[in-house]
Order: structure tokens, then C-alpha cells, then sequence
């Protein structure tokens, strides 16, 4: 009966049924126990369809490398470590190994081989040959979206910082005085979860961490901030993991960077959105969260591994204050993007986002455009535009930062003492006077300025209004 999984079973259940039909119709008892010995035979003697392997990918993050196999059907499997070298062995009852598995040293992680073979004749054995002794972690996912069945292999290297671990160090370097504030930068998406693709091929994952990364270089060139990554390369972050490593980080602010997508290829523009206690402040938002609550699904993320947190914290009331905040950083922000191309919404949309769910710390998710229009696209395939798009997000926390940092903070020691405001490009004198609610006169006077012509790299003084 090896290979038999309970699905197994359902045709002799069938059988069994059609043969109490045939004595309750009194039909020739010879006639019926011929008839399920032939389905019998035709049972046992058909294929046990076991799951096979089509496909092995690799994605390798600092604290842990995914090894995902892609399967046909559901698989019983067994697993086990092996030192003097360090191996994970894999045992798949009655599968075979449809595909050749290739290597990508980039996203290898801890693991530097796979070998594949059959054992006793029927069974698949996949050896990983691995560069570090390495904890392993296993669960089955269910067919969603583009996957179908999928065997997921988490490894944990001895000896690797943790994630947690890695966002701290940020918060412990920052002094007691006049500390920067701390902004967590979430790249939607990750590893075999692309998000949105555009019609050009565009996946949304690269995009939005292009721009994360250089809205980190220019948060932590900027005076007063410092960014921490919450994920730092082409691997999957679960949705709770996200805010939860901002609140490890200790930020005071949370931006999630996305890509939209839309079926009318016409549909363009950014957005931001806040979190809503009450329901989506319109059916577009509604749907767009609806999509990206769907992303532990894709990136691959153990049902076992849910909590009810998710469930409650809305409820929790200190998070009043915290919507509150966002809510203001997030109008700051979409005005800035304003400056730099169309807006979708001209106000923030609100809408159910688990990733936006943290119930203290402040969080905005940030649609930079839609990958399925054209021009978006192409736009966002730009590094230029992207840094463009940085510039403008970053200029938006400044503003909010400037109002509203609490004492300690370097942007409350400036806004009692005068700031300094490094001049990007785009900026024009009367649009910095009217950011910081002083006159063209006194910043002119403050800067012992002639005339209103600013180049970028300038550092102006923001006089007290």
C-alpha cells in the first residue's frame, strides 16, 4: 500500500458503494462480485500519481536561504540533516524529477549543490549540499495564482544574524540627544512572489527595491534620518514580519513601495494610502488591498505560522494615535509626488492593508505608479524617474518630520534653532518658503541671497518663522 496518500483510497470507497447498490437490486451475486474485482484490479493497477518535482528554485536572504520545489500533485515527503559535509537530504514518496535543477550561485544563499536520484526504485531523493550546518524548516503549500503545489525548504545557517537582529543595530547606534528619526523602508513583494509585471515584462519586486534603495542612500545623506531595509534582496518577507521588524527597528515611520496594476491598461498615476478601520475609502482601494493581502500566498508563507494579532490589533486603541500620524506624513508625501507626475488620487486613500497593521508605529503605503500602464512602466524602468520618485517621498517625510518630531530628535533641536535645507532639483525659492511657512524676504535675508536663483547641492538656512 506504499505511495497510497488517503485521496488514494476514493475509487475503492466508490466501489464499495456500487456494490451495496448491486445487492440492494437483488441483480446475480456472481455479476457483482465480478464487476468490483475488475474496478479493483483497475485501481491497484493504475498509477500512484504522486507529486513530481518540475522545478527547484533558490532565494537567499541574510538570515535564511528558501529552497521551493515546484510539484504537480501533493507529495508525503521526509527530511533530515547530514554533517562531515553538511547535506539536507529530501525524500519524496513515488516522485520523480521531471526538470534538470540549475544553480544561481547569486541566489544559492547556504546552498552550493542539488543532487537528485531514485532510492529502492521508487522513491526521489534531493540531496542540497550545503556551504554551513543549517536548521531546517519545512511545510506544504496549496495551488494560488500563477503556483501550483509547492514543497518549501527553509534554511536557517548557524551563526546567521537574524533579521530582527540586523534593523536593531540601527535604533542602538543613534545617540540619546538630537537623535535622526528613523524611517523603515519596505520594498513590496520579493523572491517568487514578482507582484505586478507589466506588459513590457517589468516585475513589480525590482522595481519598488530599486527605488527603496535610493530612497535609503538619500534618507541617510539627508540630515536628521537614518533608513533601515526591511528586506535587503530578492527574497520574501512575510506581511506581519514587515511592520514587525519596523517595530524592532524602532521607526517612526513605515513606508511600504508599490507598483499598481490595473485590468484598463489606460489607468496611471501614484497614490498613498493609510490604513481604515471602517472599511476602503473607495472599491479600487478595496480591491488593491485585497491583492496585496493575497502576497503571503505567492511568496510563500506557512498557514501554521498565522496568529491572531492579525485579527485584533485593529482594535487596540493606541493605534488612534498612530493613524492619526500616518494619515499626515501620507498627505505630505502625495503632495510631493504631485510635483513629480500625475497622482492617481489627489487625496490618501484608505483601505485594509495587513502590511500597514503595526499599532505603533506610523505607516503609509506608497503606490509609485501603475506598472500596467505603458508609460508607467517605462517611467519606472528609469533610474532617473526613480530618483526622481525617492526625492519626492523623501521630501514629504522631511516636511512631516519638520512638524511634527517629538523633543530629542534632531528636527526638534533645528525647528527651535533655524534648519538648513539642501536644495534638490526641481526646488524653486517660492516653493521652499511656502514648505517651511516663512517669506521669500526672510529666506532671502536669512541666505544673504540677491535673487531667487538656487542650483541643487545648495544648503540654505530656514530661518524661524
Amino acid at each position: 500500500m506504499k505511495g497510497f496518500s488517503g485521496l488514494k483510497f476514493e475509487p475503492i470507497r466508490c466501489i464499495i458503494g456500487v456494490y451495496r447498490a448491486n445487492v440492494r437490486s437483488r441483480r446475480p451475486a456472481i455479476m457483482s462480485r465480478f464487476f468490483v474485482l475488475a474496478l479493483l484490479l483497475t485501481a491497484f493497477a493504475a498509477p500512484a500519481g504522486a507529486g513530481d518535482v518540475q522545478n527547484v528554485r533558490i532565494w537567499a536572504g541574510p538570515d535564511k536561504t528558501r529552497v521551493v520545489l515546484d510539484l504537480d500533485d501533493q507529495v508525503d515527503y521526509r527530511l533530515f540533516t547530514l554533517d562531515d559535509p553538511h547535506r539536507l537530504v529530501v525524500d519524496i514518496d513515488g516522485a520523480r524529477m521531471t526538470g534538470a535543477p540549475e544553480l544561481d550561485p547569486e541566489h544559492a544563499g547556504v546552498v552550493q549543490r542539488v543532487r537528485h536520484g531514485i532510492r529502492d526504485g521508487e522513491d526521489l531523493r534531493v540531496v542540497l549540499d550545503l556551504g554551513a550546518r543549517a536548521r531546517a524548516q519545512s511545510f506544504l503549500l496549496e495551488p494560488t495564482g500563477r503556483y501550483g503545489h509547492r514543497l518549501v525548504l527553509d534554511l536557517f545557517p548557524e551563526g546567521a544574524e537574524s533579521a530582527s537582529e540586523r534593523v536593531r543595530q540601527v535604533a542602538r547606534t543613534l545617540p540619546e540627544d538630537d537623535r535622526d528619526m528613523i524611517v523603515a523602508i519596505d520594498a513590496g513583494h520579493g523572491g517568487e512572489d514578482p507582484g505586478a509585471i507589466g506588459p513590457a515584462g517589468t516585475h513589480e519586486k525590482n522595481v519598488v527595491m530599486a527605488i527603496a534603495r535610493e530612497l535609503a542612500r538619500q534618507i541617510d545623506e539627508a540630515p536628521g534620518m537614518s533608513a533601515v531595509m526591511i528586506r535587503t534582496g530578492d527574497y520574501y518577507v512575510p506581511l506581519k514580519e514587515r511592520y514587525q521588524r519596523a517595530r524592532d527597528a524602532r521607526a517612526d515611520l513605515f513606508v511600504s513601495i508599490h507598483a499598481d496594476a490595473f485590468r484598463d491598461f489606460r489607468v496611471r498615476g501614484s497614490s498613498v494610502y493609510v490604513l481604515s478601520r471602517r472599511g476602503a475609502s473607495s472599491e479600487a482601494a478595496r480591491l488593491l488591498a485585497q491583492s496585496e493581502n493575497a502576497a503571503d500566498r505567492a511568496g510563500g508563507v506557512s498557514l501554521e505560522q498565522s496568529d491572531d494579532m492579525l485579527r485584533s490589533v485593529l482594535l487596540d486603541l493606541s493605534q488612534n494615535a498612530s493613524m492619526e500620524y500616518s494619515n499626515a506624513a501620507a498627505q505630505t508625501i502625495l503632495d510631493e509626488l504631485g510635483r513629480v507626475g500625475k497622482t492617481h488620487r489627489r487625496q490618501v486613500e484608505r483601505a485594509n492593508f495587513v502590511v500597514l497593521r503595526s499599532h505603533d508605529v506610523p505607516s503609509v503605503l506608497i503606490e509609485t505608479g501603475f506598472i500596467s500602464n505603458p508609460d508607467d512602466e517605462k517611467n519606472l524602468g528609469s533610474p532617473r524617474y526613480r530618483a526622481r520618485i525617492a526625492s519626492a517621498i523623501l521630501g514629504g517625510i522631511e516636511d512631516h518630520f519638520r512638524q511634527t518630531a517629538p523633543r530629542g530628535t534632531w528636527f526638534a533641536a533645528n525647528r527651535d534653532n533655524g534648519a538648513e535645507y539642501v536644495v534638490r532639483r526641481g526646488d524653486t525659492l517660492g516653493t521652499i518658503a511656502q514648505r517651511y511657512s516663512v517669506s521669500l524676504a526672510q529666506l532671502r535675508r536669512a541666505n544673504r541671497l540677491d535673487s531667487d536663483m538656487i542650483h541643487p547641492g545648495a544648503v540654505l538656512v530656514i530661518p524661524s518663522s
